[in-house]
This record gives structure tokens, sequence and C-alpha cells, in this order.
């Protein structure tokens, strides 16, 4: 299939970007595309303009500062795989992204695209969240500071206002065992139930409407999941004290 028509805007700077998002009704931001681009061929997303930042080379750095490491909106997620700064002070994030999809879409999707995309049954939205970490966005207005535990609604919804550009996703360093877990059908599906774990945290992806924070000793107290063609309840309930028992055991 083929996307519906839009109109193309590759601007030199974050202000520019920012600004056409400001001033354009109906604007997507354009990064990696591994989610947007067959939303688009699909006909399920349909705005009137797309805003390809992949051109501002200040938003593809991965850098330190405030005790931790900012990952700009651009760094692929192969890239942040194998990055050595994210290696030494955020561990967690590169063991995630070897579960992410496949290489060929690693190659190309980009952590913060990942991120603002809001997938309750991504890896990369529950290490934000267990690791309680930052997503970092410019408007008009400003910039705006957004918490894990504020940024995440609901499926493919996040905190995020219209006119809002991530700049970057920023993690703190970790001290203490860190792990990961999660059942797919396949090697690269979704995850039916999965588990991310930062010392005594534990956040739970694939299970509900969004990323959540769980008692280690009782992960599925209050956890309603729902049925799937994939999945029933109690089997998904069971995953999920497996996939904790395995990252506790980290």
């Amino acid at each position: 299939m083929k996307p519906p028509p839009f109109e193309y805007h590759a601007p030199v700077s974050v202000a520019e970007a920012v600004s056409l998002l400001g001033s354009l009704e109906d604007a997507k931001v354009l990064a990696g595309g591994q989610s947007l681009i067959p939303l688009l061929n699909f006909r399920l997303a349909r705005p009137r303009h797309l805003v390809d930042i992949n051109g501002l080379a200040e938003l593809a750095r991965v850098y330190e500062r405030d005790g931790g490491v900012a990952v700009g909106a651009t760094v692929r997620q192969a890239d942040a795989e194998t990055n050595p700064l994210l290696g030494e002070r955020c561990p967690l994030l590169p063991l995630a992204l070897k579960l992410v999809a496949h290489p060929v879409i690693r190659n190309r999707g980009t952590v913060c695209g990942s991120i603002a995309h809001a997938d309750p049954a991504s890896e990369l939205c529950a290490v934000l969240l267990v690791l309680d970490g930052r997503v970092i966005a410019r408007s008009p207005r400003g910039e705006r500071v957004i918490a894990a535990g504020d940024f995440f609604r609901g499926p493919m919804d996040s905190a995020l206002e219209p006119d809002e550009l991530v700049t970057e996703t920023w993690f703190p360093a970790t001290r203490g065992p860190v792990g990961i877990a999660e059942e797919a059908r396949r090697h690269g599906d979704f995850a039916l139930a999965g588990a991310a774990r930062a010392g005594d945290r534990v956040a739970l992806f694939g299970v509900a409407t969004k990323p959540l924070l769980a008692d280690p000793a009782d992960p599925t107290r209050g956890l309603s999941p729902s049925s799937d063609p994939e999945c029933s309840p109690d089997f998904r309930l069971h995953l999920v004290r497996e996939m904790v028992a395995r990252v506790m055991a980290s």
C-alpha cells in the first residue's frame, strides 16, 4: 500500500523543527520511521505534514550529563546498542536493545522514537520507567522535562503535546544488578509479557495498556491483562511471574 499524500519538511535546525510543529496543522515527526511509515502505508495515520529531523546533527549525540546519559532523538538503536558510554553507565539499555525487533529494524529505528511511540509492549519504554528516566521535549513555549512515570498514558498515547519535539531521553547511571526478560512467539516479535529490572525496581511490559512498575515479591497484584488471540489472561499472568523471577535472579 501507499501512504496518503502529505507535505514534506526538512528543517535545518532544532529551532526550525520546533517552529514548524508549532505552526503546521496535523504534523508528525519523522526520525527512524519504523513505526510511522507502516502506519502511513496502512492508512492508519494520515498527517498533513511530515517534519523530517534526520538532518539535525545536534540530535545524534550520546553524552554524559547530570549523573546519567542523554540519548539524542536521531540516535539509532543499533548505535546505542554498541555505545561504550551506555554500556558502562546504563547497561540495561543495550541489553534491552538486543531484544528489539531485528537488526535491520534497529539500524534505522531510534531510541527516542520507540519511547515517543509509547507502545505498551516496548522494551525501551519499560527501561525508561524502571530507571526513572526523563523525556526532554521542546515546543514554541520552551523546553519541558517529563518524568517517565508521567509520560506514558495508554497504548500509543503519551504526555507529548502535538507541537512538542522530543529532543532526547535521559537515563540515570545505574548501580546494582540489571536484567530484562521477555517471552514472544518468535524472536523479534512483540513480547507477550516482559520484565525489566534495575536494582530492586521492576517494570512490566506487554501486559497492560502501558508499562507498569510492579512489586517483585508479588508482580501480578492488581494486574488484569486482557485476552487476545496470542495469549490468555491466565497465561500472561503466569509469564509475568516467570519473567520477574528470571530478572530477579540475574
